[in-house]
């Protein structure tokens, strides 16, 4: 473990070994882990390695330009920061780091309907136009009160997940006793803080309120991860389809982003309902288990509605060269979860920021040697298909 701790991070590997120096088991394992066995969290991963880039010599690549256009935002390369629940038990205040972070590196924050921090804190500390990430909740007239905070704080784009009619099976939860209330688990989770003194006294003195921001005024206890459960058991909503999305719409006027896309027949029905982009998404391998990667999918969702609508894609990007890949098969974009959340944990706000400079450099030298200088030249030209 020492040695963890004194490497220079590079990586997201490093990053995510600091993490899990640094955090809680049961905390670190959250956001970790996958479904089931996990074997779709681990081809995400995979299956990006498994892409080769066709390296092309001699051109004129002395001006590499990575900046590009997601939902209309001006971005300092293809990359967002993902949505993810429960930021702020990584990091204190979390989410505010994490958008801090992103305003200085240039690329856009979403705001998880689940984030520790009110989407009016983060707003305030920062200038740049956040994203929201949205559930459909049961009771309609809180989706419209959170959508109405959102228009108020300046938000333009939402990102509604589609993907999370019922949470998936995260055994690992299971084995920390993640929500349990049985004395073995309350005993096994007190020990696994008392290992992380660093973390107690930053995040869990220094952080507080440990609250869900944005559903404050609708749960009972806030701070109460067992209430908040049964809150979400109750108002999630398993019965949407895609007349709520139109329904969505109607209501929405700023750019609505589809998260959790897997199939083309579903990417022509976010053609059909007017969604102004989709992500191709498995949740990270956190929902179903044995479900394609991501980025075994991009392709033909791209080829079939790339056109009409703006295709990004998630799970499994670890590098400036996994970006330059999803960019090639497809991609207007990618968003990163775990990554940014290592980061923060294993090495704060600049840590973040430093790894999103690490992916900036890596994917403008995978542009420089396959021959590119602009996003917009990247394709499956790049891509080598022996």
């Amino acid at each position: 473990m020492g040695h963890t701790l004194n490497i220079l991070p590079a990586t997201t590997l490093d990053y995510r070994r600091l993490a899990e120096s640094r955090l809680p088991r049961f905390l670190f394992d959250y956001i970790d882990g996958g479904a089931n066995d996990e074997r779709t969290l681990r081809d995400n991963v995979a299956d990006f390695q498994n892409i080769r880039i066709r390296q092309q010599v001699l051109r004129d690549v002395s001006n590499i330009d990575t900046s590009t256009t997601l939902a209309g935002q001006k971005c300092a390369l293809p990359l967002a920061l993902a949505p993810v629940g429960m930021a702020g038990m990584f990091a204190r205040r979390g989410e505010v780091q994490g958008a801090r972070a992103a305003e200085a590196t240039g690329i856009p924050f979403t705001l998880s309907t689940v984030g520790i921090c009110p989407m009016e804190e983060v707003a305030a500390a920062t200038s740049r136009s956040l994203w929201f990430q949205l559930y459909m909740i049961r009771d309609r007239k809180v989706v419209r009160q959170v959508l109405e905070r959102a228009m108020q704080q300046g938000c333009t784009t939402v990102v509604f997940t589609v993907d999370l009619p019922v949470p998936g099976s995260r055994h690992r939860d299971t084995r920390n006793g993640m929500l349990a209330e049985s004395l073995r688990a309350k005993l096994g989770k007190a020990w696994q803080l008392g290992t992380r003194p660093g973390w107690l006294w930053d995040v869990a003195v220094r952080g507080k309120p440990h609250s869900f921001g944005n559903l404050a005024d609708q749960i009972p206890n806030p701070t109460d991860l067992k209430a908040f459960r049964g809150w979400l058991d109750a108002q999630f909503d398993s019965s949407v389809t895609w007349k709520d999305i139109e329904w969505l719409r109607g209501i929405w006027k700023g750019r609505l982003i589809l998260k959790g896309i897997q199939e083309v027949d579903d990417a022509r029905s976010a053609v059909r309902v007017g969604a102004d982009g989709l992500i191709v998404s498995n949740h990270g391998g956190r929902q179903l288990d044995s479900v394609a990667s991501s980025i075994s999918k991009l392709p033909a969702i791209a080829a079939a509605v790339g056109d009409e609508l703006e295709v990004w894609m998630d799970g499994g990007v670890r590098s400036g060269v996994d970006v330059f890949k999803a960019v090639a098969l497809g991609a207007r974009g990618v968003l990163v979860g775990r990554p940014w959340v290592w980061a923060l944990a294993g090495g704060g706000q600049q840590g973040l920021v430093n790894l999103l400079n690490t992916y900036k450099k890596e994917l403008e030298v995978a542009m420089a040697l396959s021959g590119v200088s602009r996003i917009g030249q990247i394709g499956q030209a790049q891509i080598d298909r022996d």
